[in-house]
Formats: C-alpha cells, sequence, structure tokens
C-alpha cells in the first residue's frame, strides 16, 4: 500500500512506518500532523485510484525531528575588479514518521 501526496509543493511517495524529510513544518517534535492532499492512492500494487485533483484520504504522520541539510556554498567573482563575495545556505527540514493511511 503507498499514496503520492503533496507536502508544500513536493511530492512524495509514501507507505505506513517509512520515515522521510520534507521542507519543515512549525510544528513541535513529537506532534501528529495530518496530511489530506493525497494525488494517488494504491492498495496493491496493480490498482490504482488518480485524484481529480486530490483524493478523500488523509495520511496521519509524527514529526520526529527537526534538522539541517548540509551546507551550500555561493561563490560570486569579478574578474579584475576584487570583488568576491561568499554566501552559505542550509535548508532546514523536518524528519516525519507516516503512520497511518486511511
Amino acid at each position: 500500500m503507498f499514496a503520492i501526496v503533496n507536502i508544500k509543493g513536493s511530492q512524495f511517495r509514501v507507505t505506513e512506518g517509512q520515515k522521510l524529510y520534507v521542507p519543515r513544518f512549525n510544528d513541535e517534535v513529537g506532534a501528529k500532523v495530518t496530511l489530506d492532499n493525497v494525488l494517488m492512492f494504491s492498495a496493491d500494487d496493480s490498482t490504482f485510484d488518480i485524484g481529480a485533483p486530490k483524493l478523500n484520504k488523509k495520511i496521519e504522520a509524527t514529526v520526529l525531528g527537526h534538522v539541517k541539510d548540509d551546507k551550500v556554498t555561493v561563490f560570486k567573482k569579478k574578474r579584475r575588479k576584487g570583488y568576491k563575495v561568499t554566501r552559505g545556505h542550509r535548508q532546514q527540514y523536518t524528519q516525519i514518521l507516516i503512520d497511518k493511511i486511511s
């Protein structure tokens, strides 16, 4: 059993008991989250329910923690001008555990 769910503009294929990293939620660690933007559902791998645009299914998940991705370094330079700028960015993610697809 799996479902395709849209979480903050990104689509994820989820199954029960799966841990995944999604864009950051503002919920606290241990909080229960309900995801209701289910685009596709399959009880077995031969039949599919496809929403137009979404299905009346819900996915219950638990927030496990908040983490940051590896640093991405951005370096800008203009030759012969003495212009150099170094910037960094760390994307923030939330780790969730899929409890139930209903």
